[in-house]
C-alpha cells in the first residue's frame, strides 16, 4: 500500500471500505456468544462452510487472518468468494506493522528487541519510567514521547497538553525525561492523585542518587509536569478546554457522577479472554478503557543500579537520547510532515527520504494557511492522547483544528464502541454529557462520521458490534490459534451457555457474566456453575448433557466463524481513522496515520498526526 495518498484516493478508498462492510455486515455484527442460539454457521454459504469445517486452528491462522503468508497450502479448494473476501479484507486494512519490525514466521510472538534481556523492562527506558508501568506501557511512551519530542521541535513549541492523562506515566516521561512542559488532564481523583504521588517517588530517587553522585541527573529536564483534575466535555468549545487547563492544580468541570462518557463498572468485551467475556472500567476515567485487548501481566521491575541504561558508544548529551531512550527519531528536519507543512510537491515521494515512516500514510493534499496559524509563542501546545476513550480522541481533533494554540497533535484512539453515532447516540455504558452555555451544537457532531464525504455515503453505518470488534487485538488472537490453545475453547463455552440461559429464559439475550477466571480450565458442567448465578439463574440449572456435548464438539466451527469477523475488525478501524484525515483535509489540514507500536504489544498502535502549516516565511525546524 502506497504512503501517500491525494484526497480523491482518500475518498474512493472510504467509499470501497463502506461498500465492502455493508455485504458483510450478517458478520462483523453478529455476537459469537449466538453461535448456537441464532445458528450462526448456517448463515455462511455452502461452499464456505464445506472448506472452513475441518481446519485445525494453525490453518485458520495460516489461511485467513495472517495478512504476511506467502505460501499457503489448502486443504480442499476454496470458493473464490471467499478467496476474495481474505484479500479484500487485507487490501483495504491499513498496515499495522511498525517499520523494521520482524514478521512473525513461527509459532508465538516475537518480541520487541527492547524486553529480549528482560520481559518486564524496556532496555531502552530509563529506570525512572519504568517504575510501576507494564512492558506495554512502557513501549507506548518511549515511542509515543520521542514523536511528541520530534514535534515540538518541529513547532517550536515546548508545551504539551497530554489529555486523558492517568497516572501521568506519559507526563513523567515527556516532563523528565525529554526537558517539555507538560500538563496531564484526568477525570479520574484516583488517577490524578496516583501520578502526583508517583511524581513525587520519581523526584525522591532523583536526589537520592543525585546524592549519591554528587551531580544533576536532570539539568536539562523540564519543570514537574501539572495534573489538572477535569472531565474534557465533548459538547464544550475549545475556550472551555483552555480554561480547564489554566486552573491548574484546582479541580475543573470533573467527571459528574451519573454524566459522563464511560459508566462506572462498566463492562465491554475483550478480546484477550474470548469475545464475550466482561473487563471491568475505571469510574470517570477517559484512556485505556480496555487496556486495547492487552493481557499484559502487571509484574514488579526490577531497577537498575543506575539513573540510565547505558549503551556502548552513546555518547549523546540531549536528554532523549541520555535520560531516556536510545536514539530512535521518526521524524527528522526532512520528515514528511515538514514538507507537507511547507507545501512541497509530493510528487516526488518524500518516503526515501525518511525512512523511518515508509509504512505511514499520509494525505497528500496542499492546505490553505489558516489566519489561526502564526509563530509558535509560549502558550501554544502539542496536543496528544494516548488511546483516549470513545468520543474524546474526535474531541481532540476538533480542539486542534479549531484552537490557534494547539501546533500539533498525535492521537492514539481505542474503545470504538463507544463513539456516538446519529443511529447511536448514547451507545451502551456511555450517558450523554449535560448542555451548558459554552457547549457546541450536538446535533451535528458525532464521534463516526466526522467529514462531510463519509457521512454522504449511502452505506458508512458502523454498528455497536462492528466498532466493538475492531478493538480486538489479532495478532494476538492468531498467537492462540498457531499455539492451539486451550484459551480458544472460552469462545465455544460461552456460546453454550447462551443456548442454556435463552432455553430458560428466551428474553435473556447476551447477558453480562463477567470474567470467570481460568475457564478454559474448567469443565462446562463447573463453568455453568458459576456462570449461571450471575444472571439470575441456579448454578444446578438441569441442561441437556448430549446436546451440549454437540455443542462442544463445534469448537472449531465457533473458532472459524469469529475468525471471519475478526478479519473485518482492521478494516473497520480503517474506516474510522480514515473518516477522521479526510475531516482534517476538509478543513485544510494534512494529517498521516502511523503504526507506531508493536501491534502484538499494543493493538491499538496507530498514530493519527498532524501540524498546523506555517505562515509564509516563517522557518520550519
Amino acid at each position: 500500500m502506497s504512503a501517500t495518498f491525494s484526497e480523491q484516493q482518500q475518498k474512493d478508498l472510504a467509499k470501497r471500505i463502506a461498500s465492502f462492510l455493508s455485504r458483510y455486515k450478517h458478520i462483523s455484527d453478529s455476537y459469537i456468544i449466538e453461535f448456537f442460539s441464532e445458528n450462526l454457521w448456517e448463515t455462511l454459504p455452502e461452499g464456505w462452510q464445506r472448506a472452513l469445517s475441518d481446519l485445525t486452528a494453525p490453518q485458520v491462522a495460516d489461511l485467513l487472518l495472517d495478512k504476511d503468508i506467502s505460501n499457503r497450502t489448502y486443504p480442499s479448494v476454496w470458493p473464490l468468494s471467499l478467496l476474495a473476501l481474505r484479500a479484500t479484507a487485507h487490501t483495504l486494512a491499513f498496515p499495522r506493522t511498525p517499520p523494521g519490525h520482524q514478521v512473525q514466521d513461527t509459532v508465538g510472538l516475537l518480541k520487541p528487541e527492547e524486553f529480549i534481556s528482560n520481559r518486564s523492562q524496556s532496555s531502552l527506558l530509563g529506570h525512572i519510567f519504568r517504575k510501576h508501568v507494564k512492558p506495554k506501557k512502557q513501549h507506548e511512551i518511549r515511542k509515543l514521547g520521542t514523536l511528541v519530542k520530534q514535534l515540538c521541535d518541529q513547532t517550536l513549541c515546548t508545551n504539551v497538553v497530554d489529555v486523558g492523562s492517568g497516572q501521568g506515566h506519559l507526563t513523567r516521561f515527556l516532563s523528565f525525561g525529554l526537558g517539555l512542559d507538560v500538563t496531564g488532564i484526568e477525570a479520574d481523583p484516583n488517577l490524578v492523585s496516583m501520578a502526583s504521588r508517583f511524581d513525587g517517588q520519581l523526584l525522591l530517587t532523583l536526589a537520592k542518587e543525585n546524592h549519591k553522585t554528587s551531580m544533576s541527573q536532570l539539568s536539562t529536564a523540564g519543570p514537574a509536569p501539572q495534573h489538572v483534575l477535569g472531565w474534557v466535555n465533548p459538547r464544550a468549545t475549545w475556550e472551555v478546554f483552555l480554561q480547564q487547563l489554566s486552573k491548574g492544580g484546582e479541580e475543573s468541570e470533573s467527571y459528574p457522577g451519573t454524566v459522563g462518557p464511560c459508566k462506572k463498572r462498566q463492562r465491554v468485551s475483550v478480546s484477550d479472554q474470548g469475545p464475550e467475556v466482561e473487563r471491568e472500567l475505571v469510574h470517570g476515567s477517559q484512556h485505556l478503557c480496555t487496556e486495547e485487548c492487552s493481557s499484559a501481566a502487571d509484574t514488579e521491575e526490577r531497577q537498575s543500579p543506575s539513573l540510565l541504561h547505558q549503551h556502548d558508544g552513546d555518547n549523546s548529551h540531549h536528554v532523549a537520547q541520555s535520560l531516556a531512550v536510545r536514539a530512535d527519531p521518526l521524524f527528522h528536519s526532512n520528515s514528511v510532515l515538514n514538507q507537507l507543512c511547507k507545501g512541497d510537491s509530493l510528487n516526488e515521494s518524500p518516503v526515501r527520504a525518511m525512512p523511518n515512516i515508509t509504512s505511514g500514510w499520509t494525505s497528500a493534499i496542499y492546505p490553505d494557511v489558516h489566519s489561526c496559524n502564526k509563530r509558535p509563542n509560549r502558550s501554544d501546545f502539542v496536543l496528544t492522547g494516548l488511546h483516549a476513550c470513545g468520543d474524546l480522541s474526535a474531541t481532540l481533533l476538533h480542539h486542534f483544528v479549531n484552537c490557534p494554540h494547539v501546533q500539533a497533535i498525535t492521537s492514539v484512539a481505542c474503545c470504538y464502541m463507544k463513539i456516538t453515532t446519529k443511529e447511536n447516540p448514547t451507545p451502551p455504558g456511555v450517558v450523554p454529557p449535560p448542555l451548558s452555555d459554552n457547549s457546541k451544537d450536538a446535533s451535528q457532531s458525532f464521534g463516526y462520521p466526522m467529514s462531510e464525504w463519509v457521512k454522504g455515503l449511502a452505506q458508512h453505518e458502523l454498528s455497536y458490534k462492528a466498532r466493538e470488534g475492531a478493538c480486538h487485538a489479532v495478532e494476538d488472537y492468531i498467537h492462540r490459534l498457531r499455539e492451539e490453545s486451550a484459551l480458544l475453547k472460552t469462545h465455544c463455552y460461552r456460546a453454550a451457555l447462551e443456548s442454556i440461559i435463552r432455553a430458560e429464559r428466551p428474553h435473556l439475550r447476551r447477558a453480562g457474566i463477567q470474567t470467570i477466571k481460568k475457564a478454559h480450565m474448567l469443565a462446562f458442567s463447573e463453568y455453568a456453575r458459576l456462570g449461571l448465578p450471575r444472571v439470575g439463574l441456579p448454578a444446578d440449572l438441569p441442561f441437556d448433557h448430549v446436546s451440549v456435548e454437540n455443542m462442544l464438539e463445534q469448537q472449531g466451527r465457533v473458532v472459524v466463524y469469529f475468525s471471519l469477523a475478526l478479519l473485518l475488525a482492521p478494516v473497520v478501524e480503517t474506516l474510522v481513522l480514515l473518516d477522521r484525515m479526510l475531516f482534517l483535509q476538509e478543513r485544510g489540514f494534512q494529517s498521516q496515520l502511523v503504526p507506531l507500536f508493536d501491534p502484538a504489544l499494543s493493538p491499538r498502535n496507530l498514530v493519527l498526526v498532524a501540524v498546523k502549516p506555517k505562515a509564509d516565511g516563517e522557518e520550519t525546524h
